[in-house]
């Protein structure tokens, strides 16, 4: 369907998509735009672009039908109006993880060309050299349209993500920070405080981390994920983010005042309630 796209961010997701790209468009030719050379470079060598640069006044001529922002949320407020400057006549849409007001401010930019999008998917590990093919396929990918939005941009995005072999729906983009702000952003930041309460334990006795088993490995994994994208993450659906922080401090509030109190029969009713809600998670 698309002839050319440029991936604005050469990074795990950004190369993840071109990935997919390749394999379901086989005549599509892939540019890629990195404010970091090694990561065009690297992309480059791996044959995961066919063309890049560090300028992003080179997006222009290169002509693409669509642009696909993969880079950290927080760098969008600086995207948005240096793409807008370039008046290239084509779709944009993004992988990232916050929607909410950042639609609006994109649009506010781009107008109806832009459609946000989220995939459901990743990995604790960063840059383009561990970009996985496949990374998509079975995942859901979250488009956030408003009233503004192109009907012809969506369409052609949401047959995008189908082609990838994604299961598209779409949401309100505050409802997707309210919902992800909950299964998503609240698990890796409980698991950036887990190993920072570990640090902390570990200071005056004993070094904790040389005693971690496999429960606190896999609890943590996603607590190697790349600081720059979380920070930006956390800050921009603060408002979320907080809600759901607050929640969780009530229920462990709540295990602490059984756990103090001794209460057997209710700390397993807590605990039960918690595994039988997992065990029906897929």
């Amino acid at each position: 369907m698309f002839k050319s796209v440029c991936i604005v961010g050469t990074g795990f997701m950004g190369g993840s998509f071109a990935l997919a790209l390749r394999e379901t468009y086989p005549h599509c030719t892939i540019f890629g735009y990195d404010i970091n050379p090694e990561a065009i470079k690297k992309a480059l060598e791996l044959g995961i672009l066919d063309k890049g640069s560090t300028s992003l006044e080179s997006v222009k001529s290169f002509e693409p039908e669509l642009i696909v922002l993969a880079t950290p949320v927080g760098s969008f407020y600086s995207l948005a109006p240096s793409i807008a400057s370039l008046d290239i006549d084509c779709i944009i849409t993004d992988l990232g993880s916050v929607k909410g007001h950042l639609v609006y401010f994109m649009e506010k930019h781009l107008g109806g060309k832009f459609v946000g999008g989220h995939p459901i998917a990743g990995t604790e590990k960063s840059g383009v050299e561990n970009s996985i093919k496949g990374l998509f396929k079975n995942k859901k990918c979250i488009l956030t349209p408003t009233e503004r939005t192109s009907t012809e941009a969506l369409s052609k995005v949401k047959k995008l993500w189908e082609d990838i072999g994604s299961i598209v729906e779409e949401m309100d983009p505050c409802l997707h920070d309210y919902v992800f702000g909950a299964v998503s952003h609240l698990p890796h930041a409980v698991a950036f405080a887990l190993v920072d309460a570990i640090i902390n334990l570990s200071k005056d006795r004993i070094d904790l981390f040389e005693y971690t088993g496999a429960g606190f490995k896999d609890f943590t994994r996603i607590a190697m994920s790349d600081p720059v994208m979380w920070r930006d993450i956390f800050i921009e659906n603060s408002s979320e983010v907080l809600k759901a922080i607050e929640v969780f401090e009530n229920s462990l509030k709540r295990l602490k005042e059984l756990i103090a109190g001794g209460k057997r029969e209710e700390l397993m009713d807590y605990l039960k309630e918690a595994k039988e809600k997992r065990e029906k998670i897929s």
